[in-house]
C-alpha cells in the first residue's frame, strides 16, 4: 500500500470508491433515502478530477487499486475522507490520516476540522479529534446529523 498525492488517471477510481463506500458502509448509520441523498445515482454529480486536483488530496494505492482517499484544504478543513467497503478496518485510514496532519505540519497549520458522519466519528475521535458540535446538514433535500470535529495540532 502506498499512500500518494491525487492524480488525474484516479478520478474515477476515487468517484466509484465514494459512491460504493457510501452505499455500502455508511447504510449502517443512515437511512436508505439519506444514502441515496449522499451518493446519488449520478456519481459525476461532483467534478472529481477538479476538486480532487484542487486540494492536496491523498489517496491508498494498492496496486493500482485505489483503496482509500482523503481531501486536505489549505485552511485545515478535511472535506471527503472514504476508504473503500473492502478495506475497512485495515490502517488504510490512518495511513492516509497520517499523510494529511503530516502536510498540515509542513504547511503551519495550527488545527485540522472536519465535518464527520456518524459513521466516521470514532475514527476521527481514535485520531485525536473532539466533537465541536452535534449539527445537522441538507443536502439534495435530505437532512443528515454529523458532527463538527477538531484537533490542534
Amino acid at each position: 500500500m502506498r499512500i500518494r498525492l491525487f492524480e488525474t488517471q484516479d478520478a474515477e477510481q476515487v468517484a466509484q470508491l465514494f459512491h460504493d463506500t457510501v452505499r455500502a458502509v455508511n447504510i449502517r448509520d443512515y437511512s436508505d433515502s439519506q444514502v441515496q441523498a449522499w451518493a446519488p445515482d449520478d456519481i459525476d454529480f461532483r467534478n472529481w478530477l477538479k476538486v480532487c486536483s484542487s486540494r492536496f488530496t491523498y489517496v491508498a494505492d494498492d496496486d493500482g487499486v485505489i483503496a482509500g482517499f482523503g481531501e486536505l484544504e489549505p485552511n485545515g478543513h478535511i472535506d471527503c475522507f472514504y476508504c473503500h467497503k473492502n478495506y475497512q478496518r485495515c490502517g488504510v485510514g490512518s495511513q492516509i490520516y497520517q499523510a494529511i496532519e503530516a502536510k498540515a505540519r509542513e504547511l503551519g497549520l495550527g488545527r485540522l476540522f472536519v465535518e464527520a458522519s456518524i459513521t466516521a466519528k470514532p475514527f476521527f475521535q481514535r485520531m485525536g479529534f473532539s466533537v465541536v458540535k452535534e449539527q445537522e446538514v441538507t443536502r439534495r433535500g435530505e437532512t443528515f446529523i454529523n458532527y463538527v470535529m477538531e484537533k490542534l495540532l
